[in-house]
């Protein structure tokens, strides 16, 4: 619907920093106000957003929720994860790993083989090490720019898992006597592949399945195990 994507999209442009009037929306989204104010309640009762008197009102959990539904509607997907930050689409993961007992660190940033590298979002839960590479997505990815993906976030955890028992690092794994790193890739929207090489490529939404089928499917998907040999 046409009228309904040129809502959100106005709605996710306009909350980025925090709630806006309706007459705000009205005018971006250039719609009626009998009209707009009709889809905005429609949006409510999905619990997408609040209405408070005159104003609109979006958490970052909805705001993700919109993007992925702007652009099953078909919108421009690049054009919509310029309405989210990096910290939003981070925060989604974070907090769905929270959600399930697990401790959270961002931005992980490491040395190794005289080389920087760094994974946006860690969560740790005896004996899991979630590795999350956030990827805003585009429709029609080619196969070999997703294999690259992949490889580079299987590398990269790797190359954490040979740091992690010596690096001076503040994260609650390396208590641990054992751990097993599972590198995933997170996409806005889902991917023509679920996996590559045993890689995981989670949509967003699935996050939650995923974490909590983890245990389950661990053996079959590309971990690292690591001792940490300071125990």
């Amino acid at each position: 619907m046409a009228i309904e994507k040129d809502l959100i999209i106005s709605l996710l442009k306009l909350t980025s920093n925090g709630a806006v009037t309706h007459e705000a929306v009205k005018l971006e989204a250039r719609l009626p106000s009998m009209l707009c104010k009709e889809l905005l309640q429609k949006l409510q009762r999905s619990n997408l957003l609040y209405l408070r008197g005159d104003m609109v009102e979006i958490d970052a959990s909805n705001r993700l929720k919109l993007a992925v539904r702007v652009a099953e509607l078909g919108a421009d997907v690049e054009r919509v994860s310029n309405f989210l930050s990096w910290q939003e689409f981070e925060g989604i993961a974070a907090i769905a790993l929270e959600r399930n007992g697990y401790t959270v660190a961002k931005n992980v940033r490491f040395k190794h083989d005289e080389k920087r590298w760094e994974i946006d979002v860690v969560g740790c839960r005896n004996p899991f090490v979630v590795c999350i590479d956030c990827k805003h997505w585009r429709h029609g990815m080619h196969p070999s720019t997703l294999s690259k993906m992949a490889e580079s976030q299987s590398k990269r955890v790797e190359a954490f898992a040979d740091t992690l028992p010596s690096a001076p690092i503040n994260i609650e794994c390396r208590k641990w006597p054992r751990a097993k790193l599972v590198p995933i890739i997170l996409s806005l929207l889902p991917a023509a592949h679920k996996f590559y090489d045993t890689l995981p490529i989670v949509h967003v939404l699935q996050l939650q399945d995923f974490i909590n089928q983890l245990p389950a499917y661990v053996g079959s998907l590309k971990h690292f195990s690591v001792r940490l040999s300071h125990l």
